[in-house]
């Protein structure tokens, strides 16, 4: 093992899992005390408290009027499925798959709808070809590939004229990116990614033309309880006031109105935005002076801000068989957790072999700044180690 001195410094708060995130600074237990419990969801007081959440997400996020905003089951998956199994079917669909979790979407798209989908994908680290999508099909995809670091850059490559809806999976980009309200007609998230907040809820986001193709379309397979969003041929709109689908967390929903305050407070969309990019800033400065990282989405155009995927360059890795990198990474990322200093980092599962290091607006920059050192100490301990083996 090698013999070098740990660094000095450590990161106040370790938290750099890409979900559920670090709860935002300054956060305690106490700031819940307020949290509608042992009370129905749908008593006044808890309508009220799922509608202040509703409203300060169109605040906070910069929402247009004329767009809905409700909470809905099962996070964010539950708020794509939710669009995907209502309004998919009329016209022709393309997906876009660079990276698992959009490749789940190809998924039940076309094993569960068994709808006749075009697939645009792309390995790990890189953007499928954009110019393919077609404004005359509606469109699913990832702004922000949380499992692979690598984000589309706008919106451009969507046309203003198209006659398809896009249903944008954006559970890793909101708060931290700008999203192009123009060309999104249905915007997903979990609370619990974009600004740390608990588990298990989603947040459905549906433009105009969403709610036209909802009300002019009827699907010819059977509709869960949990996924309907119309009565009577017409959008439900108690789901975009408060009313949920299902019985939500009152804690969690606390947590999430706690955390959007913090976000008002420090200066709303652009600090958050700031926040994230200067985040990820630390680590690219890092990775110029780190001969053994890179990162997974080479192009900085297309790097996300957010989960930062770094992948280990070092030819004395690279050389190893497949299962030998992914054992190096796992060793890798056990030692920063082991000593405290950074939690939850290991890559994703089916994603190339690395770190993924959350940057998103709850993680401060002073951390991310305290944690490059150790990267560096943690490597060196585990190629040491390769290499008296």
């Amino acid at each position: 093992m090698t013999t070098a001195p740990k660094p000095a410094m450590r990161p106040a708060r370790p938290e750099f899992s890409s979900g559920p995130c670090a709860k935002r600074p300054g956060w305690t237990p106490e700031n819940l005390s307020s949290a509608v419990l042992g009370r129905s969801h749908r008593s006044k007081l808890g309508k009220a408290r799922l509608k202040e959440a509703i409203d300060r997400t169109r605040e906070v996020l910069e929402v247009p009027d004329d767009f809905l905003v409700g909470i809905v089951p099962g996070s964010d998956t539950g708020a794509v499925e939710m669009a995907m199994w209502s309004m998919l079917g009329p016209k022709p669909v393309q997906l876009l798959a660079f990276e698992s979790f959009g490749k789940d979407w190809v998924t039940d798209v076309t094993k569960q709808l068994k709808l006749d989908a075009e697939v645009l994908d792309a390995p790990y680290g890189d953007l499928p070809d954009l110019t393919k999508v077609r404004p005359d099909a509606d469109l699913v995809f990832t702004w922000n590939g949380t499992t692979s670091g690598v984000k589309v850059p706008n919106g451009e490559f969507i046309s203003a004229e198209r006659t398809g809806i896009t249903i944008c999976d954006a559970t890793s980009a909101a708060f931290a990116q700008p999203l192009d309200w123009t060309k999104l007609d249905v915007v997903t998230f979990s609370w619990q990614k974009a600004l740390g907040g608990e588990g298990a809820h989603g947040v459905l986001i549906l433009g105009p033309r969403a709610v036209a193709r909802l009300e002019s379309y009827s699907p010819p397979w059977p509709m869960p309880k949990l996924f309907r969003m119309t009565k009577g041929g017409k959008v439900n709109l108690e789901i975009f006031e408060g009313a949920t689908i299902n019985t939500p967390s009152m804690l969690c929903v606390e947590d999430y109105l706690d955390t959007l305050s913090w976000a008002a407070r420090i200066g709303g969309l652009p600090e958050l935005r700031r926040r994230a990019d200067a985040n990820l800033a630390v680590l690219e400065a890092w990775t110029q002076r780190a001969p053994w990282a890179a990162f997974l989405a080479a192009d900085p155009e297309t790097r996300s801000n957010t989960s930062v995927c770094i992948k280990v360059i070092d030819s004395r890795v690279t050389a190893l068989s497949d299962d030998a990198q992914a054992d190096f990474a796992k060793k890798l990322a056990g030692v920063l957790e082991k000593e405290g200093v950074a939690l939850d980092v290991g890559g994703y599962r089916d994603a190339p072999p690395g770190l993924r290091i959350w940057c998103g607006a709850t993680v401060d920059t002073s951390d991310v700044d305290a944690l490059t050192p150790w990267l560096d100490w943690a490597f060196a301990s585990v190629i040491a180690e390769l290499e008296a083996a």
